[in-house]
């Protein structure tokens, strides 16, 4: 796959120069591997960012109680990672291949060369605003929408609204990255599954027209 198309793509690097573009594709470092592979754990050394391709990946916390606490479900065309540019020196989260996975690996050292250019610099800090704003949309989405309308806007950003949809992740993830317990989850999903609006078997989802209207 060529790099170049996955930055056109990614919309962390929407508005990002042509010139910026050819700089980011001659520091990626192509990236495969197997379903459930750690890329890095949370706590270890930031060595690099990263831009996934195809595939979907995990991003998770361990909780004060050991609880493994998923934090966002990455797709195609997504930047992670990236905090590690500035804010940490270590992996806030450990993330973990849900599939077959492509990515490509961005190394801090060559970023932050990079960044010495002024017009890279420019582009790369209005592509953070923007991951800063996406972020705090998504704070405002867990503490103004009831559990159904999470689970349809994570639906939606993840998979688009489809009549089938092949899940990656268990319900136990799927809670924790709307923002809601496990056991609320399943009461949801018996409701849904009563109204006729959803159902979830062996990682199939089937949905009808209605689910998708939100009321």
């Amino acid at each position: 796959m060529n790099v170049r198309q996955i930055l056109d793509q990614a919309g962390f690097f929407e508005g990002i120069s042509l010139v910026s573009k050819e700089a980011l594709s001659r520091v990626c470092m192509p990236l495969q591997r197997p379903k459930q592979s750690v890329l890095f754990r949370e706590a270890e050394p930031g060595e690099a960012m990263f831009l996934l391709a195809r595939g979907r990946i995990s991003l998770h916390k361990l909780s004060s109680e050991g609880r493994e606490v998923v934090i966002k479900v990455i797709q195609p065309g997504e930047v992670f990672a990236e905090v590690i540019l500035f804010e940490k020196k270590y992996y806030p989260v450990t993330a973990v291949s849900l599939t077959e996975i492509l990515a490509f690996k961005l190394l801090r050292r060559d970023l932050l060369h990079l960044l010495r250019e002024e017009d890279f610099r420019n582009d790369f800090i209005a592509m953070l605003l923007r991951k800063q704003r996406y972020l705090a949309d998504k704070i405002q989405q867990l503490t103004s929408q009831d559990v159904e309308q999470r689970l349809r806007a994570f639906l939606i950003e993840q998979y688009g609204e489809q009549e089938q949809i092949q899940v990656e992740i268990n319900k136990k993830q799927l809670a924790s990255a709307i923002g809601t317990t496990p056991e609320t989850l399943s009461r949801l999903l018996q409701d849904l599954s009563r109204r006729k609006c959803l159902t979830w078997k062996q990682g199939v989802i089937q949905t009808s027209p209605g689910f998708w209207l939100d009321d």
